[in-house]
């Protein structure tokens, strides 16, 4: 193989390839270990060794054992997630603080100058803001 490097090089890039790939797939399979609700302490452990002490085939035994509710868990942990942020955005207060005097009498002011406010109603509403 000596003779072909660019062969050489489109290997060396396949095995990176598929080095990274399963490096991806580990981790994926750490985090969904531990995401797990059905898996006990010692399954957990359980598989938690068979992934580092087997790396190849714990994560084959893995995906073919567990691998089908692996998007329910995702799943189930994004509508969490989403969940839990709109109770955030809910319960969040939606107006800003309320306005100081000054601002309420330029508000005023700016609705007098425009016209919307009559003379009258202007020193009415200038008479509560600053009581």
């Amino acid at each position: 193989m000596d003779n072909y490097p660019l062969l050489n090089l489109f290997l060396t890039m396949l095995y990176l390839f598929l080095w990274i790939a399963w490096i991806m797939v580990v981790f994926r399979i750490i985090v969904d270990i531990f995401r797990s609700d059905d898996l006990g302490g010692w399954g957990k452990a359980g598989w938690m060794l068979l992934i580092l002490v087997i790396p190849w085939l714990g994560a084959l035994i893995y995906l073919i054992a567990r691998g089908s509710g692996m998007y329910s868990r995702d799943a189930k942990q994004a509508e969490a997630s989403r969940d839990a942020m709109a109770t955030w955005i809910a319960q969040s207060p939606s107006a800003p603080a309320t306005a100081t005097p000054a601002d309420q009498l330029a508000k005023l002011a700016e609705l007098h100058q425009s016209g919307h406010l009559t003379d009258e109603e202007f020193a009415q509403q200038k008479a509560k803001v600053l009581a």
